[in-house]
């Protein structure tokens, strides 16, 4: 059971490379923590043992043992390891009490303390595309056997019997908990390839992009996201230029989660038309009024066309796809797009066009996990360029409002692009992860989450 969530897990994380999109290296600590759960929580050991005791239909009686029943299951101590090329083999180590009429007469209690070895593969169902395990190979050790009867009354024959007797049960009796938890354990994956929702924009779901692999120190499974908008289109993920691997540096046997810049621009690409904002406020922050006056100390011929002042109205629009670029330590959001900024008039009357800049910009990023959602706040990192597209007033030297525009952008911009990006971005649900313990790394092209248990 163990091993067949260690399969899993294994056949989804393949090689190196991520195709690109996503990357989940599994090491033994989820992969113990996983079997660990699905055992405890499907209960399966006390379960085979209550059933062990009822008589079934065609079911043959135990020759010398007549009302049989399993007690005293003792809590399972299990141990993993990975089988590099196949999957993970696991032992189960556990014992019960076995108590029923002997041959011999009377009351009989057998005392058994047994090990359940089983190798699991990992392989991926057809019509889903979601992992499947199947465990294969299952053998139950016995370790020891006890009687309530005193040694000098059990002869060589009896204990024949009895080891016999248990090898042709025992395996019956505990080698369909291995399937029973594999079930178990493959419905804590149904949800990965579930449509998670972006606000109202698009959705992502996150699928196999190949046959997961095992080494002797983790499970890879490379994911392929889907980042689809509301009315069906797809993003494509663009090129990666090298493949996406894990950095070495992380604890033997933990996990990670690796998310593209590729993977993490398509998503945002979702939300560019959200970025398209116009903003009439005359106060913001610590800026100037926004008014046709504090424009004129730039562009004096603005005071002659508007001696009274006159509230500014300023349209934002990002025209090319957003685009996160990661070097180690840093991740920058980058915008192209044009600044248009308009004199208000009264009577509800459409405001005044002045100039059109054409602005290149980018954005500082902040990762942070909230729930099962990666959040992005921003910051100004620098305004790249300013060039005049067009102007209804005169030419003007555009970059003599560098600092002006720089302040406005993180002003009054970042902060609706904050609020955006508060929907948060999905990350993918397998096997019930909980990631708010996670640590953050951003490395050459990649966000790391380094995957912390409870």
């Amino acid at each position: 059971m163990l091993p067949i969530l260690c399969l899993a897990l294994c056949g989804l994380l393949t090689g190196t490379r991520a195709d690109p999109g996503a990357l989940l290296r599994l090491g033994m600590d989820v992969m113990n923590h996983e079997v660990q759960s699905a055992m405890d929580e499907s209960h399966i050991l006390e379960k085979t043992a209550a059933e062990a005791g009822k008589k079934r239909p065609g079911m043959k009686p135990i020759k010398g043992i007549t009302d049989l029943k399993v007690k005293d299951v003792l809590l399972p101590v299990i141990t993993l390891s990975f089988v590099p090329g196949v999957g993970i083999f696991q032992c189960v180590s556990t014992g019960m009490t076995i108590t029923g009429k002997s041959f011999m007469g009377g009351n009989m209690e057998i005392l058994v303390v047994l090990n359940i070895t089983a190798t699991n593969w990992l392989l991926q169902d057809e019509e889903t595309g979601l992992p499947m395990f199947k465990s294969e190979g299952c053998e139950v050790i016995l370790v020891s056997v006890k009687t309530n009867l005193p040694s000098n009354m059990l002869p060589k024959v009896v204990n024949k019997f009895l080891d016999s007797t248990l090898h042709k049960v025992l395996p019956g009796m505990m080698c369909p908990a291995v399937d029973a938890v594999l079930v178990y354990v493959n419905k804590k994956w149904a949800n990965l390839s579930v449509p998670m929702p972006v606000g109202q924009v698009g959705t992502v779901k996150y699928g196999l992009s190949s046959t997961p692999t095992t080494t002797a120190s983790y499970i890879q499974v490379d994911l392929s996201p889907v980042v689809q908008q509301q009315e069906g289109h797809i993003i494509k993920l663009s090129d990666a230029k090298e493949d996406l691997e894990v950095p070495e540096g992380y604890a033997e046997g933990s996990s990670q989660l690796l998310l593209s810049a590729t993977f993490l621009t398509a998503e945002l690409t979702l939300l560019q038309k959200s970025f398209d904002v116009k903003i009439r406020d005359m106060k913001i922050g610590k800026l100037p009024p926004q008014t046709t006056e504090t424009l004129a100390g730039f562009i004096p011929k603005v005071a002659e066309v508007y001696p009274e002042p006159k509230p500014l109205v300023t349209q934002i629009k990002i025209n090319k796809p957003p685009r996160v670029t990661m070097k180690t330590g840093k991740s920058l959001l980058h915008l192209h797009g044009t600044i248009e900024m308009s004199a208000a008039r009264r009577r509800s009357k459409a405001p005044v066009s002045l100039f059109i800049l054409e602005v290149l910009f980018n954005l500082k990023i902040q990762y942070s996990v909230h729930g099962d959602r990666l959040q992005i706040a921003t910051s100004l990192d620098r305004l790249l360029s300013l060039t005049q597209k067009s102007s209804k007033i005169c030419a003007f030297d555009e970059q003599e409002m560098t600092g002006f525009i720089s302040d406005y952008l993180q002003e009054a911009y970042v902060p609706v692009i904050n609020d955006v990006l508060q929907v948060g971005l999905p990350l993918p649900d397998f096997l019930g992860m909980n990631y708010h313990r996670s640590e953050l790394d951003i490395v050459e092209s990649a966000l790391v989450l380094n995957l912390k248990l409870e």
